[in-house]
C-alpha cells in the first residue's frame, strides 16, 4: 500500500499519530476565497478531530488565575449573633450571671424538696434553715389534694381603740384584713401573697396553740399572740386607722368562717351562714408599732 493514503494531505504512522516530517497544509478557502478562520492553538484543518480535542483540552491552554485575572469570589462567614456577637467583657458578664441564676434556681428546688420530703437527717439538722425559705411565700401543702379538702372560708377581722387628741377615746368598726389582701390580688397580673400568707399563717397558728376558750396550750401560746398582735397593730397604722392625731390603744381579732356553698349538681346543704370566734382585747405594746419595727 502507498505511503499516502489516497484524499488524505498527511502522513500516518502505524498509531494514526502525523509524522515529524509532515508538511503544512496551506487553509482551505471559504466561500468567495475567503480563508477559513484557523483552528483552536494552531491545529489544520485537514488535522483529526482527536488530535483537535486533545490539544484543546491541553493544561497549558488554560493558565491559572493571575493577579491582573481574579479568581472566584471568596465565601463569606455568617455573622455573629446573640451572645457571641458580645465583647469578650460582656460574655463573661452574661456567663457569670447564668452561673448565679442557676445556682438560686438549685438551692430552691432543693429546699422545696426538702420541706415536702419525710423527715431526714438534713431536715432534722436544718430544719429551720429550710422552714426560713420556704415561708410564707413558698408554702406547700397538700389541702388540695387531701381526702377532705378545706371547704371553708376564714377571714381575719380587727377593731381598735383610739386615743383621740382631746383626751377621749373612740372604738373602730370591724377591718376586714382578708378581704383587703384578696383585692389586692384580684386583677393583678403580678400578685404578692406575702401579706395574705403572713395573716393565714399568724392566725392557724394562734388557733393550734389554743383552746376554744382562746387560752394558751403549750409553750408558743405567748408566741403566737405577740405575732398575731403585731401584724393587726401594723396593718391598722398602714391603713391610717388612728387618723392623724390618734394613738391605737388596744386592739380586738376575731375570725369569721363561712362554709363554701355546695355545688349545684350536688345534693349536700350546708350552713351559709357566718360563725365568729372573738378574741379578747389585747393591749397594744410599744414594741408593736410601727416607729419599733423602723
Amino acid at each position: 500500500m502507498d505511503a499516502y493514503d489516497q484524499g488524505s494531505n498527511a502522513r500516518r504512522e502505524p498509531d494514526g499519530v502525523p509524522g515529524p516530517t509532515e508538511p503544512a497544509v496551506p487553509a482551505a478557502a471559504g466561500p468567495e476565497g475567503e480563508s477559513a478562520p484557523p483552528e483552536p492553538d494552531g491545529i489544520p484543518a485537514g488535522g483529526s478531530g482527536v488530535l483537535r480535542a486533545a490539544a484543546v483540552g491541553r493544561p497549558e491552554d488554560h493558565p491559572e488565575p493571575s493577579e491582573d485575572r481574579p479568581g472566584p469570589p471568596e465565601a463569606h462567614p455568617d455573622p455573629r449573633t446573640g451572645v457571641a456577637a458580645l465583647s469578650l467583657g460582656h460574655q463573661i458578664v452574661v456567663a457569670v450571671a447564668l452561673a448565679v441564676v442557676a445556682a438560686a434556681v438549685c438551692l430552691h428546688i432543693g429546699m422545696v424538696f426538702l420541706h415536702v420530703a419525710p423527715p431526714n437527717t438534713l431536715t432534722k439538722k436544718h430544719g429551720t434553715v429550710v422552714d426560713d425559705w420556704v415561708f410564707p411565700e413558698f408554702e406547700q401543702n397538700w389541702k388540695l389534694f387531701a381526702p377532705n379538702p378545706l371547704q371553708q372560708n376564714i377571714a381575719v377581722q380587727v377593731r381598735a381603740r383610739v386615743a383621740t387628741a382631746d383626751g377621749g377615746m373612740r372604738e373602730t368598726g370591724w377591718y376586714d384584713l382578708s378581704a383587703q389582701d384578696g383585692r389586692a390580688i384580684d386583677g393583678n397580673l403580678l400578685p404578692s401573697h406575702t401579706q395574705q400568707n403572713e395573716l393565714r399563717r399568724s392566725w392557724d397558728l394562734f388557733t393550734s396553740t389554743h383552746d376554744a376558750d382562746n387560752r394558751p396550750v403549750g409553750l408558743r401560746g405567748a408566741l403566737a399572740e405577740t405575732y398575731l398582735r403585731r401584724i393587726v397593730v401594723l396593718r391598722l397604722e398602714r391603713g391610717d386607722a388612728t387618723g392623724r392625731s390618734g394613738v391605737l390603744k388596744s386592739v380586738q381579732i376575731r375570725s369569721r368562717v363561712t362554709n363554701v356553698p355546695a355545688p349545684t349538681w350536688g345534693n349536700e346543704k350546708v350552713s351559709d351562714q357566718p360563725v365568729y370566734r372573738e378574741l379578747p382585747w389585747w393591749t397594744v405594746q410599744a414594741d408593736d408599732t410601727e416607729e419599733s419595727v423602723r
